[in-house]
């Protein structure tokens, strides 16, 4: 796959960010391919395989069903886009709001063969550990 076009990643992000809201990881885990490369700030050295992948989606997910992904803006690069994105993540009787960026690359058959997502987590485990206590 060459390089996408804005329109392009804005369509692919419409289909996929509402996907990681409801903890449907077998929905999520289908716009993957089998032999995926997977990280975020939870996962730093990343997983390797769809079955890896999945396993991490059923655990991240069920943690975080009312979760909420939506894209700012898509960026052409190589073999696919720059997702910038908005989460909004509920703690506790309050919602957070994250801003930050994930790479994703495709297979020939449109699938993301690679996807490493980096934000800040620092508010979110302040606000985390603030429930707890």
């Amino acid at each position: 796959m060459g390089t996408m076009t804005r329109e392009e990643a804005r369509e692919f992000a419409s289909r996929w960010l509402p996907a990681w809201t409801g903890n449907e990881p077998e929905r999520l885990a289908s716009y993957y391919s089998e032999d995926v490369f997977y990280l975020d700030p939870g996962i730093p050295d990343g997983v390797q395989g769809k079955s890896a992948l999945l396993a991490y989606f059923r655990k991240l997910l069920g943690q975080n069903p009312d979760w909420e992904w939506t894209q700012i803006e898509g960026i052409p690069m190589e073999g696919g886009f720059l997702n910038k994105w908005l989460a909004r993540i509920p703690v506790g009787s309050r919602t957070l709001e994250s801003v930050g960026v994930c790479f994703v690359q495709f297979d020939d058959e449109g699938l993301i063969k690679r996807n490493e997502v980096y934000f800040d987590r620092n508010e979110l485990i302040s606000a985390i550990t603030e429930l707890k206590n």
